[in-house]
Order: structure tokens, then sequence, then C-alpha cells
């Protein structure tokens, strides 16, 4: 019998909250803290409108931010239920131990669109939802203290390339600011296989200034998947 995965056509809008970032990137205070953070390909999440809550200086780019934005918001919810409903079919194979349940799982992604929405649709949030998308992003050079990339690059392996992956962290790179920190999440494909060359990544990044590191996540449910990709921007 052939291996059960999770199957998705294009990328979806997906939508997480602050919490699960911080677990999923090890984040602290000291990181957040420091200056003005990104979320690349950050969809639906409402993790910039709960960081802003917190008192954080945070935005989020995504290229569906350019569309109406009843429509994405329609897409978002449809893409919850689309979700759930795959991972009924898979819910043996992933780990349940942060989020309950496969209806918790759900609730939350409810939630966190709600926050999102909310935000948005705000006089002082809407400012912080930038149209872009990799492997060129709409920001100067060294931009940002903090730029995260959640359930994206590695998790579409099978769409990309791998000078599309080469691009995109050369540009995460290009907007951090030095002394700051780019962090990636999963190095995982909906496959459930790590990134094949991997190596030559990181040799890449190693060349253009950063210094990779393959860090433990905190956030396990991705059959396999236990670590985040650290990038110290010298």
């Amino acid at each position: 019998m052939s291996k059960q995965v999770y199957e998705q056509v294009g990328v979806a809008m997906t939508c997480r909250g602050f919490d699960e970032y911080a677990r999923m990137f090890e984040l602290t205070e000291r990181e957040l803290a420091k200056g003005k953070v990104l979320d690349v390909a950050g969809g639906g999440s409402s993790f910039t409108a709960d960081a802003v809550s917190r008192g954080y200086d945070a935005t989020a780019a995504d290229p569906r931010y350019a569309l109406d934005t009843v429509a994405w918001l329609e897409e978002a919810a449809a893409e919850i239920e689309t979700s759930t409903a795959k991972l009924d079919k898979l819910r043996e194979h992933f780990d349940w131990s942060y989020y309950g349940s496969l209806e918790q799982h759900r609730e939350g992604r409810l939630q966190s669109l709600e926050r999102f929405r909310m935000h948005l649709q705000s006089v002082e949030g809407r400012s912080r939802y930038a149209a872009g998308s990799l492997p060129e992003l709409p920001f100067e050079d060294y931009a940002f203290s903090l730029v995260l990339c959640s359930h994206f690059l590695f998790l579409y392996a099978e769409q990309f390339g791998f000078e599309f992956h080469k691009q995109s962290l050369l540009e995460l790179m290009r907007v951090c600011k030095p002394g700051g920190e780019v962090r990636v999440y999963p190095l995982y494909s909906l496959g459930w296989k790590p990134y094949e060359r991997m190596d030559e990544l990181l040799a890449a990044v190693r060349a253009n200034g950063g210094e990779p590191e393959l860090m433990a996540s905190g956030l396990p449910f991705i059959p396999g998947s236990s670590q985040f990709l650290r990038i110290a921007i010298c």
C-alpha cells in the first residue's frame, strides 16, 4: 500500500496564532522586543495581530494581500474546513500533544482567523499587511530584526525547486538587520520528507554572511518534523 501523505495543490492560506509561532520558533521576549518583526507568507494567521496587541512591532507579507479582502478572508475560512477534512483522514499520523484534538485544532484556526480579520479591518492594522512574495519582498535592506517564515518554504519542497529556495533564503536574509535572525519552520515537506538539498542551501547561506543552525522546535505535529532553521545575520 502506498504511503499516505497530506495532499495539497497550490499554496494554502493558513491561520495560526501567536502561541503556535512562539513554540515552533522558540521565540522569547528578547527576540520579539529587539525591533521590527516580519512574518513572511503570513496568510490568515493572527500572529501579527497578536504580536501587536502584546506591544511588539510586527508586519506580515503575503501575495494574497494585494487581492480583494473579502475574497481572501473567504479563502482562509474555506481552507480551515478543507484542511480539517484532510487531517481527519490522516489523524493517526500526526502528533496532537499541543493541539489536543482535531476539533481543538480547527477551533484554534477559526479563532486565529477572526483575530486576523479584526486587526486587518482596523485603522491601525491594515498598514501592517503588505502584499509581497518570495523570492522578492517589497522591503528595504536591513528593515527587520527578526524575520519568520512559517509553513511555506520547505513545506512546499515538491512544488518549488532548489533555486527558488536558495533565492528565498537569501531574500529573507537581505531584509534582516545585522545582529538579527531569520527563522524558518518546518524543514519537512507535505510528503513528510526532510529537504534533500539542505546542506547546499546552508552552504549558500554561509557564503552570504549568515550563520545557519538547525534548532529543536517546540511544536511537534508533522510526522518526523522536530526542527526549525535559525540564521544569525552577521
